[in-house]
């Protein structure tokens, strides 16, 4: 459930906010019994900002411990209820230039569009529906972490509450369709969504290939503007017991409500960088 956390910072990480500070939302005052469907409704409607821009650091871990480090700005904007993003890797000089666009639509029937700019192939390549279970830029997020998810698409149960680090969250079980399960790799999500703030702080999904485990936690969360946004996040690939791979995101410079217009999202800009 990347796109509830990352993402809602990129292009719309990953969130929905009753009032600032109480948890007044219909679903808890009604007499019907809250579901798992309820809880990440309210996690898709959550205000994530608009017009954002933001830094990002992204530290990819091997098994031995080695890091390389890729420094990343990110933009975003919403279009009506579809949601447009793009970022421009500027270091190291292996990735320079690579950019990368998205175009997440809230249509259910429709699949998300997605390029990726090479230069030094001087080449843009559409990610294929086929492809976005594979990983971004070497990194434990896949392309399909890089857009929500479609509700419609899965079966969710609410398994119990529980608290993670002294807050209250709800545990979420998401069973993906035939469709989602060939699109993202995942068979299975189990998801923590604080009760708070509808933010979703820790994930686990389970991987189709090589029976390997996705461990997605929030390590910090912020308010800004108003908007709740997790600023360092991990992901960690695990098999079994063994760590084969860990990606840590941090970011910095987040900005909202900024002066972005609808062609700086474009494959042409994509193409001419920053």
């Amino acid at each position: 459930m990347f796109r509830h956390a990352l993402a809602g910072a990129l292009s719309r990480s990953l969130f929905a906010i009753c009032t600032a500070g109480l948890l007044v939302c219909p679903g808890l005052v009604s007499a019907e019994p809250l579901t798992g469907r309820q809880i990440m409704e309210w996690v898709e409607e959550r205000d994530d900002g608009d017009n954002g821009i933001s830094d990002l650091e992204m530290i990819l871990i091997d098994k031995r411990g080695k890091e390389r480090v890729r420094e990343i700005r990110s933009f975003s904007k919403d279009k009506g209820e579809d949601e447009l993003g793009i970022m421009f890797f500027l270091s190291p000089a292996d990735v320079k230039n690579t950019g990368f666009l998205t175009y997440d639509y809230d249509d259910p029937e429709r699949d998300d569009d997605q390029w990726l700019y090479l230069p030094a192939l001087k080449k843009t390549k559409r990610i294929a529906a086929g492809d976005k279970s594979g990983s971004f830029m070497g990194s434990d997020f896949t392309y399909s972490d890089m857009a929500s998810r479609i509700l419609d698409r899965y079966e969710y149960s609410l398994m119990k509450e529980t608290e993670i680090n002294g807050v209250k969250v709800w545990q979420v079980e998401s069973i993906p369709n035939e469709k989602e399960i060939k699109e993202t790799g995942y068979t299975k999500s189990v998801v923590f969504v604080r009760q708070d703030n509808h933010v979703v702080i820790r994930a686990l999904n389970w991987v189709k290939k090589g029976k390997r485990l996705k461990y997605m936690e929030v390590k910090k969360l912020e308010q800004i503007d108003g908007i709740w946004v997790p600023t360092e996040l991990t992901m960690t690939t695990k098999k079994a017991k063994t760590t084969l791979h860990k990606t840590v995101i941090r970011f910095s410079n987040v900005k909202f409500n900024q002066d972005l217009d609808e062609p700086m999202f474009s494959v042409r800009r994509l193409e001419k960088g920053l």
